[in-house]
């Protein structure tokens, strides 16, 4: 946060898994970054919206910008 109390936006970099090289900007340095990828949905479950989830989480040796954040195996 500022002084003013408004968050300041920072530039991180998101490493591995699916998105790998794209650069975000964030508030507040969270510890973990979703990113959802719409998937095709067929039959009677067409109305759904469905999408994959891969999480990326900050690498907290980095202080500096731009952040980093690796993409998370695991995940679901």
């Amino acid at each position: 946060m500022t002084h003013d109390g408004m968050a300041e936006w920072e530039t991180a970099v998101l490493e591995g898994g699916p998105v790998d090289g794209v650069v975000i900007r964030l508030a507040n340095r969270p510890g973990v970054v979703q990113v959802t990828h719409p998937c095709a949905v067929e039959g009677p479950a067409s109305e759904m919206h469905i999408a994959a989830l891969y999480v990326y989480r900050r690498d907290l040796r980095v202080k500096e910008e731009p952040l980093r954040y690796g993409f998370d195996p695991a995940s679901p």
